[in-house]
């Protein structure tokens, strides 16, 4: 499984979203992320959209396998679901 996180710093739900990537890597051998700091990276609101192929209003907006998932408690909800931890 690989999961990309798209964020911004200073923002706790990527905070949250990011602590739970790295809880799903240290207990999953099939579990990758990477975090992608949006302002780092230099990647727009309209970039993301384009990525996601939808309009986006917060962040983190994270993709699971290359689909999108949405936002931190979308993840969280689709960690419960799937029964990931």
């Amino acid at each position: 499984m690989n999961v990309v996180i798209f964020g911004r710093p200073g923002c706790p739900y990527c905070v949250r979203a990011v602590q739970l990537a790295e809880t799903l890597a240290e207990k999953r051998d099939d579990f990758e992320f990477e975090y992608i700091d949006m302002y780092a990276d230099g990647i727009s609101k309209a970039d993301l959209e384009i990525t996601i192929g939808k309009p986006v209003a917060t962040v983190p907006q994270i993709l699971v396998d290359k689909v999108h998932v949405g936002g931190c408690t979308d993840f969280e909800q689709y960690v419960k679901d799937q029964q990931l931890l």
